[in-house]
């Protein structure tokens, strides 16, 4: 299904095409802070409508994710895991009427390195 989001002010706009079924990942620590879950989706699922001239970028450590916010309201409403840097990842500013249930599934990201090594299906989305 087409499932369609954004920021809390409206700036930031995206369209995502997956299944009505999420399958949800809980990370690490920066991501714990902002109660934010994992949707991982391949980029060419992945349209951002409108807002980039909005967007700022936070990044830490390998630098290889990239916390994308709106200026405006602060909300990330995406971003590019580290796990899967051709994704992008939405569930928490989803619109409502399209996700009909949602499996959540734990990922230590405090111990990146050996949770990639014991995890299987987070490197195929």
């Amino acid at each position: 299904v087409k499932h369609s989001g954004g920021c809390h002010c409206g700036a930031v706009r995206f369209e995502v095409w997956s299944s009505p079924d999420l399958h949800v990942f809980h990370c690490c620590s920066v991501c714990t802070k902002k109660q934010n879950h994992h949707f991982i989706v391949p980029k060419s699922r992945f349209t951002l409508l409108q807002g980039v001239d909005n967007l700022t970028t936070y990044t830490f450590q390998t630098h290889v994710a990239k916390h994308t916010f709106c200026k405006t309201c602060g909300v990330q409403s995406f971003y590019t895991p580290r796990s899967n840097p051709d994704g992008y990842v939405a569930p928490h500013c989803l619109d409502p009427g399209t996700v009909r249930s949602i499996i959540v599934e734990t990922f230590c990201g405090e111990k990146w390195e050996e949770s990639m090594q014991a995890h299987k299906s987070i490197k195929d989305m």
